[in-house]
């Protein structure tokens, strides 16, 4: 028996666990299994993609459990009424290569991003920064926002997105939580101010989000929405002043805002940033840019950081989708009496 995690039973469990605490038990993960980044089998995500979208899948293994992500990315499904990002994901023993955990993962995604984004700013934004422009507000726009505040101590933001529609979803999400919102009239007017700045933008163009001059020495770019080749948000000059911090190198100079640039544009990985083998932020002047576009390590760390939260729960229900016949040697004993009998002339 496998435990499964369907969409019910991770609302329950985040309901009664709370959002933040969440997020902050994921990137305590995150930091563990990224100090340990050497062991890890590692690829980039095996895309396919489409006039419309892409789907995806991401795996990674640490030797002694295998995991993976199904996701999908679709710009243009909200018109049709469906999300624009759903996925799945699993856990599997290594030593047997029986699955062990089967979860959704469109909510468990959004944790994991935020926790991402959050875990990487604790560590390159300017110290003591409360303010932060969010350019995108969208699906994770909530989560993000909740995840800076708990890791970093964020509480004003500043926000645009072309749709008003979704600044009014936000607004009416992220108000009653307490946080000082100011609805910016562009994105340019978001900026003002701010210490960090998130880009999440979901067409999937190569688009100038933030132009050159709207970003300030000492401030901290968190730009996520870049996520796939062809897809851009920020000026190319920006990439040039500012430092710029990556995920799986490999992966982020098809699909991250590198794209843009030289292939041998230094960049520097995150991993060795926490384990002190490089150098984060070193100035208040310096420009921070964590170019994120998601890698299957931070999918692995939230599964596994799930499994062990479920452990003395009810937040699962168990499915039997093993195989297992009295010898292992003859399947065919399961389905036997579905077997045909000849007629004879």
């Amino acid at each position: 028996m496998v435990r499964f995690v369907d969409v019910p039973n991770m609302r329950r469990w985040l309901v009664d666990t709370g959002i933040e605490n969440a997020i902050e038990g994921i990137a305590d993960t995150l930091v563990e299994d990224f100090k340990r980044w050497e062991l890890f089998d590692k690829t980039p995500r095996v895309a396919s993609h489409s006039e419309v979208g892409v789907i995806e899948l991401m795996p990674a293994s640490d030797g002694v459990q295998y995991g993976f992500k199904f996701v999908n990315g679709h710009p243009s499904n909200p018109a049709r009424g469906l999300q624009t990002v759903t996925a799945f994901g699993v856990l599997a023993d290594v030593q047997s290569g029986y699955p062990t955990l089967w979860s959704e993962m469109t909510i468990l995604t959004a944790l994991r991003t935020a926790a991402t984004s959050a875990m990487v700013a604790r560590v390159l934004a300017p110290e003591g920064a409360t303010t932060m422009a969010m350019i995108g507000t969208g699906t994770q726009s909530e989560f993000q926002a909740l995840g800076f505040r708990r890791l970093l101590g964020v509480h004003s933001l500043r926000i645009w997105d072309t749709d008003p529609h979704a600044m009014d979803t936000f607004e009416r999400n992220m108000r009653p939580l307490g946080f000082d919102i100011v609805r910016a009239t562009s994105a340019a007017e978001a900026v003002e101010g701010a210490q960090i700045i998130t880009t999440c933008t979901a067409d999937k163009v190569n688009a100038t989000i933030l132009t050159d001059d709207m970003v300030k020495p000492g401030v901290h770019l968190n730009a996520i929405g870049g996520d796939c080749p062809g897809k851009t948000e920020l000026d190319a000059r920006i990439l040039h002043r500012g430092d710029i911090f990556v995920e799986y190198p490999e992966q982020t100079r098809i699909e991250g805002e590198i794209q843009q640039l030289d292939a041998d544009h230094p960049v520097t990985e995150m991993w060795r940033v926490l384990r002190g083998e490089a150098a984060g932020r070193t100035s208040a002047e310096q420009i921070t840019i964590f170019d994120s576009v998601g890698f299957a390590i931070e999918d692995f760390s939230a599964l596994r950081y799930l499994d062990a939260a479920l452990d003395g729960t009810d937040y699962f229900t168990e499915v039997d989708i093993i195989a297992e016949p009295t010898d292992p040697k003859d399947l065919f004993s399961l389905v036997a009496a579905g077997a045909s009998v000849p007629t004879l002339a």
